[in-house]
């Protein structure tokens, strides 16, 4: 069940670029009221995706650029997920994603991914490839009232970041990012596909019932060394409608009882980064990377009082250490 529960999240989410603006047109979002600053509207606007949230997943191939490939089927998934401000410095503001399920009426709580605004930021991590990712500066002009999005796991591994700037217009509160490259999700890593990486952008819209978070992403094969070489194309639209229809105790539970840890987490993940100028950590197509079921089974012992949050975080510093040592 715990493999399944993984899953689940890992192919719900966290793949987290974008499809065309058409698509989005018929979007009609407000920007947040009164904003004193555009600087504020960009806050008050990445601040409106907390909430609580019924999300549909559709995911779709739809053009091959490879003789031998078909396109798949389209896919589409669902669920319910809280997202929670993990912190708000300004200009730094972090969003904790949780999916809150409930199978034969017990409620299931799974830790999803997380993202991490920063407003012009000096460097953004990004990945560079298998097991492999990079501070990569960002130059004076690209960060000019821009914010950089970073993309984490269940686990608070990195996944993809990029740069990219809000705005304001055709009825539009959306937020755009460069292309930027990503590792596989689970939902292809399983399938040990003939493409190895995604090329994508991605955009963060405001809708009247919550905000879309849209992918356009091109998959690619790099394993041969040199240029990659574009597979198929694919749009996957997330979708975030707020709900009250059920309730989000047991996903806000999880969180008191664990953020602590994560926290203790997120700097051990941070401290690698910033001695090593990036990270590597070895990929694995069911959790994301290897640490992902020791770290997420550590919070569960913590939260279920198997285990204290200090022996926990000792473990966890320890897990990462080994799993990211060259």
């Amino acid at each position: 069940m715990r493999a399944l529960l993984i899953a689940a999240a890992l192919l719900a989410g966290a793949t987290p670029a974008t499809t065309a603006l058409a698509q989005t047109a018929a979007l009609t979002a407000s920007p947040p009221a009164s904003p004193v600053s555009r600087f504020e509207q960009d806050r008050q606007s990445i601040l409106a995706q907390a909430g609580q949230y019924r999300v549909h997943f559709d995911m779709r191939e739809n053009v091959s650029f490879h003789a031998d490939y078909d396109p798949m089927e389209g896919k589409l998934s669902g669920g319910s997920e809280i997202v929670r401000v993990v912190y708000d410095k300004g200009d730094r503001i972090s969003l904790q994603h949780i999916l809150v399920m409930e199978h034969e009426g017990k409620a299931i709580v799974v830790k999803h991914w997380r993202q991490d605004w920063v407003y012009q930021p000096e460097t953004v991590l990004t990945y560079a490839g298998p097991n492999q990712w990079t501070l990569t500066p960002v130059s004076a002009d690209a960060r000019q009232g821009a914010w950089s999005q970073t993309v984490w796991q269940t686990d608070d591994s990195p996944r993809y970041g990029g740069v990219g700037r809000w705005t304001y217009v055709n009825g539009l509160s959306v937020w755009t990012s460069d292309p930027t490259w990503r590792p596989l999700a689970r939902r292809d890593a399983v399938l040990n596909p003939v493409y190895d990486r995604y090329l994508g952008a991605n955009r963060h819209a405001l809708t009247p019932a919550g905000w879309v978070h849209i992918q356009d992403n091109v998959k690619m094969n790099g394993r041969a060394g040199g240029e990659p070489i574009a597979i198929v194309q694919e749009d996957v639209v997330n979708t975030y409608n707020r709900s009250t229809s059920y309730s989000p105790k047991a996903g806000d539970d999880y969180w008191a009882a664990t953020k602590d840890y994560w926290a203790a987490v997120r700097d051990a993940w941070d401290a690698v980064i910033a001695r090593d100028g990036g990270v590597h950590v070895q990929e694995e197509a069911q959790t994301g990377v290897v640490t992902g079921t020791p770290l997420m089974d550590l919070a569960e012992k913590v939260q279920g009082g198997e285990l204290t949050q200090d022996a926990a975080i000792a473990q966890a510093r320890t897990i990462i250490e080994t799993a990211t040592r060259r």
